[in-house]
């Protein structure tokens, strides 16, 4: 597959990243981490031979620390839990795409694949079991432990 074939699949894939970071910001609850929380947001994560990998791998890691401090928190482990794995995992997917970016390895680019395919389906089961939870915490039939 020819880089500028993965580009155009990456741009398509990076604008939905773009929804799914943004959406959790306007519910942000007081929670309190031990390192900082700054009100900028930094770019989303746009996988591009623009930029040499290294510094795909610096934004990728910007992004995922920052989507992590902002989980929104509520003392409810398994609720504390996903919302947290949720930007751990896209930080996971947007290595993967800028990997696919820079190399030609057949073993290596599977490997790429297969956590972009693994994580995205671990993060679309997290929103699930969030949703349910959330229901289930609504209704009370879920005690808060």
């Amino acid at each position: 597959m020819h880089r500028r074939s993965i580009s155009s699949m990456l741009s398509g894939i990076a604008g939905a990243f773009v929804l799914a970071v943004t959406a959790p910001a306007g519910a942000q609850q007081a929670h309190q981490h031990s390192v900082p929380v700054s009100n900028a947001f930094p770019a989303p994560f746009v996988a591009s031979t623009a930029k040499p990998f290294p510094t795909l791998m610096d934004d990728a890691m910007a992004v995922m620390g920052d989507g992590m401090r902002r989980a929104p928190m509520n003392g409810i482990a398994e609720h504390d839990f996903a919302e947290m794995m949720i930007p751990h995992h896209q930080g996971a997917i947007d290595m993967a795409k800028a990997l696919l970016l820079y190399t030609d390895d057949p073993g290596f680019r599977n490997l790429a694949l297969g956590i972009i395919t693994e994580q995205q389906n671990e993060i679309n089961l997290m929103r699930v079991l969030l949703q349910q939870h959330q229901a289930r915490q609504s209704v009370g039939s879920n005690p808060v432990k």
